[in-house]
């Protein structure tokens, strides 16, 4: 399933992980899904900083680290999603997370 990084009942542009652990790492073939109420279709991604092109324009399959963001037309630009390279990395569930919630962690090499 696809999960929010940050809480849901927002208007603003969210970006989507697939598969939904957050930090995203690269080995994980990562699909970022661009989400929000702007208008369909014109989604512009940005990595590092920079505008990235996309043939897809709400999905993008990730294939270099980087740290990721889209924007939509009346909804904004999304918070930052980090694609890491690491060999080694501790994950969480991609989703809003509260003070006292049980969370399963994965420590992954």
């Amino acid at each position: 399933g696809w999960c929010p990084l940050s809480p849901t009942g927002t208007q603003s542009t969210q970006l989507l992980l697939e598969p939904p652990w957050t930090p995203a790492v690269l080995w994980d073939q990562v699909t970022l899904t661009c989400q929000g109420s702007g208008t369909p279709g014109a989604t512009t991604w940005y990595k590092d900083g920079r505008r990235w092109r996309q043939e897809r324009p709400n999905h993008l399959l990730v294939t270099e680290s980087g740290t990721y963001r889209c924007e939509r037309p009346g909804s904004g630009i999304s918070p930052p999603v980090h694609v890491l390279n690491d060999w080694l990395v501790l994950q969480v569930p991609a989703r809003a997370l509260l003070e006292g919630d049980t969370v399963t962690l994965r420590c992954r090499g």
